[in-house]
């Protein structure tokens, strides 16, 4: 099971959010890249990271950080939030950055989505509120369920679906393994687990779910609840 570790930049700075509100912020470091330095030093092989300005505005407001990030170390990163046209991607890969993530975009356009995943490494981002898709920022909750958009994406190329409980994200509660393995069911893709770890038990008992391919560990490691060695010291 991969286990990806993840900054939120919002004004340049490493934050977390609780249920993605814009006004829960706190920062936790104002150099982000010596945050993946640490990280990939500890063992870390991929880089979550989501450009939460970006996902309300549309547009890489980040870009001058993650490509501080991206010198700083050779993880592989995946990049989510406002990743809504073909220039976008390509101004990403051309930075360094591995693979992006498709939100909100996966959602409005399914059309586009499956064009970048035929020429481009993409993710889909499915975040879910009581079970129903949210997007732009999570400020919008829309009447598509979130396993028929997993559907969609069954055989449209993309690499994995990143599954979020918005109610578990930055709550430190315990992941929501019944709604990772609905989204895992519907879609046959591999599947990444987001929001909620709290512990090491989280991360025991995400990679004995055997549609769970990795997991995303934002909170628990800013406050202290894990630790790296915790993450990347144990064999799961």
């Amino acid at each position: 099971m991969e286990k990806y570790m993840a900054i939120d930049l919002k004004d340049g700075k490493a934050v977390r959010l609780s249920k993605g509100l814009m006004d829960s912020a706190k920062i936790y470091s104002n150099e982000p890249w010596e945050l993946a330095k640490k990280f990939s030093d500890a063992g870390a092989k991929w880089l979550h990271i989501v450009d939460l300005d970006g996902a309300f505005a549309g547009d890489a407001i980040n870009l001058k950080t993650i490509e501080k990030i991206v010198s700083a170390t050779n993880l592989n990163i995946q990049i989510g939030g406002g990743v809504r046209n073909e220039e976008r991607i390509k101004s990403y890969l051309s930075s360094g950055v591995t693979r992006l993530i498709l939100g909100s975009v996966a959602l409005k356009n399914p059309d586009f989505v499956k064009e970048m995943s035929n020429k481009y490494r993409i993710v889909v981002g499915i975040d879910a509120k009581d079970g129903f898709v949210a997007v732009e920022g999570w400020a919008q909750i829309s009447q598509m369920r979130a396993t028929e958009l997993a559907k969609l994406y069954a055989d449209a190329g993309v690499e994995a679906i990143i599954a979020t409980d918005i109610s578990k994200d930055g709550m430190l509660c315990g992941l929501n393994l019944e709604f990772t393995s609905s989204i895992a069911k519907a879609s046959g893709l591999p599947i990444i687990a987001s929001g909620g770890v709290a512990s090491l038990a989280d991360l025991e008992a995400a990679s004995k779910a055997t549609d769970i391919s990795g997991v995303i560990i934002g909170k628990a490691y800013y406050e202290g609840k894990i630790s790296l060695n915790d993450i990347f010291g144990n064999k799961f």
